[in-house]
Parts: C-alpha cells; structure tokens; sequence
C-alpha cells in the first residue's frame, strides 16, 4: 500500500540514520535499500532544493510502487532496480564519481512479510519462495526440498542460529520423501510439531531467516556493498546502516573497525607504524531503538545502526 508514493512502512530509527548522514543542499546521496521510498523522501526534504537521491532495490515491486516519488521529485531521484552488491557500477554508469552519504536498511520490509505471494512470512499462507528478486533462479522451496541433510542443518544453524538446525532438517528430509515443500504453512507446521520448549518467538522464526538469508545471498551482498560504498564516499561523507541480525550487525561492526584501526598484514615486522586510520566510527555503541518506538513498532526492537564517516586524509580518527 502507498502513501504519497511512499509505502505505509514503519522504517526503524529512520530520524537517527537519516540525520546521521547530514543531508544538505548540493549533496548526492545512495539509498541503497529504496523498499517503501521512506528514508530517500526523507533525505530529499533535507537536502533541498537540489540535492540528489540515487534510490537502488533488488526488489522490481518497489520501484513500480514508487512512480508518485519520482513525479514529486522528477530531477532529484533517480531508481534503479538493482542488488546494492554493484553499487559500484551504477554509480559510474551514472557518471556520479562520489557521494556525500549511503544509507543502508538492511533485511526484508514490512511490506514484502504482508505479500504473502512473496512466500517471506510464516503468518500467511504462501508459496515457499523468499526471492527479493523474482528474476532470480533459486527460491527457498527449492534449498528445502534439494539441499542434504548435513548442508541443510549446517545453513540453519549458521544463518538463523537455531540451536535445534539438525533435529529440523532430519525431520525435514523425511517429510519431502512423501511430500516436497510447497508452502510457507507447510514448513512452520513442520517447526512448530519439531522444535521443543516454549519460546517468545516462534519456533520457525530462526529457519525462515536463514532461509531467506541463504535465497538472497545477503551475507555475500553486505559485504561486497560494504567496500564499494566506502570507496564511493568523498572525504567527509558519511555511511550509516541499519541491521537486524547479529551476523549483518559484526560484519558492519568489524568492517567500520577494520579501517577505523587497520590491521597490520601477517608477517609485518611489529616495530612498522600501524596503517593510518581511514573511518572515524561515530557509534562507539550501536544506536537503538527507544521504548516508545519498540512499543509502536515491535520488529524496531533488534534493529542496530552504526555510523561511519571517510575520513579527509592525514585526519586522525579521534
């Protein structure tokens, strides 16, 4: 559903990231997770008059809903349906050598859970799908129904921490025998009747991560995306990312440390001069939500954003 051609989403700690970019007039900015087009109309009223929004989604659906924003601001956002993995790329194709900010709001939105087309969700019937892009050839039926035992055990407990991973991909190996997983309600039917004990999440929360985790390869992307957006900041631009997962939450976190403190390469004689710093991490602690935010929007309660900025060279980072 939209609303002044933005989805009526609740992006969490949007104030936060937003104002931690520092949008001003004449600044160019990458929204690297467009979704509902919240935190890109955000950034654009910031930034007016001629500041310019370069809002990238994996997810074609997103940009089709986002034509009123594209009206309201024809010269200023320009949307490409594209992982945020080639940021790189699409800024040199748009012949924009470097940006003042990028924000970054990662997982899947409260929009896309509401499809249950989408096959995101365990509240709603759906198909087993998981694809942020449906252009892509892997859906997670096909992870559930194809993968061995032992791989399949291994995703779970890696991408969605569930302690029970291998109790659930025997019982799982053992159902697609006489019935292949098809559906959404099918699997968190399977969860429910596997996973022992009482919990205050539901028992398939953990394996719908994973899998959606492992359909879209968002590990894989971050990282990538991490590099290639510091290498587009201009000195003094800054980078701010929002996560929900405590894998995507130390990637960052160790990312924005390695080049706050950049390591010494193996088999450096110890006496040579640490590397000069390149990031001044501005979240010495990750922001989080507030209690009355969590009470509004209950999915704010995991979210953690950190803020970086490049550093102009021969600036120390404290």
């Amino acid at each position: 559903m939209v609303e002044s051609g933005v989805y009526r989403h609740q992006s969490v700690l949007s104030q936060e990231a937003v104002s931690g970019l520092v949008p001003a007039s004449g600044g160019r900015y990458v929204d690297a997770t467009f979704g509902g087009g919240g935190h890109a109309l955000a950034i654009l009223e910031a930034s007016a008059p001629d500041g310019l929004v370069i809002g990238l989604d994996r997810d074609a659906d997103a940009l089709h809903h986002a034509t009123p924003l594209v009206q309201r601001f024809p010269t200023r956002l320009k949307l490409i349906h594209s992982p945020f993995s080639q940021l790189g790329t699409i800024l040199e194709s748009l012949q924009v050598p470097a940006v003042h900010g990028i924000l970054f709001d990662l997982g899947v939105s409260s929009w896309q859970l509401d499809q249950s087309e989408r096959g995101f969700s365990f509240m709603r019937d759906g198909p087993l799908d998981m694809r942020m892009d449906q252009q892509q050839p892997t859906t997670a039926a096909q992870l559930v129904n194809t993968l061995p035992e032992g791989e399949l055990a291994n995703l779970i407990f890696q991408l969605g921490e569930e302690r029970h991973s291998r109790r659930l991909a025997r019982a799982i190996v053992h159902d697609r025998r006489q019935n292949p997983f098809t559906t959404t309600r099918q699997l968190a039917s399977l969860a429910e009747r596997v996973i022992p004990g009482r919990s205050p999440i539901h028992p398939a929360t953990r394996t719908f991560q994973a899998l959606r985790m492992a359909v879209n390869g968002e590990l894989e992307e971050l990282q990538t995306a991490l590099e290639q957006a510091y290498n587009a900041l201009l000195p003094g631009g800054r980078m701010a990312v929002i996560s929900f997962h405590s894998l995507e939450d130390r990637m960052v976190k160790q990312f924005f440390q390695n080049l706050a403190r950049p390591p010494l390469p193996p088999g450096c004689d110890p006496r040579t001069p640490d590397p000069p710093s390149r990031l001044r991490i501005l979240t010495r602690k990750p922001v989080v939500a507030n209690e009355e935010e969590v009470n509004r929007n209950p999915r704010a309660r995991s979210a953690k954003l950190r803020i970086g900025e490049r550093l102009i060279p021969g600036e120390a980072a404290a």
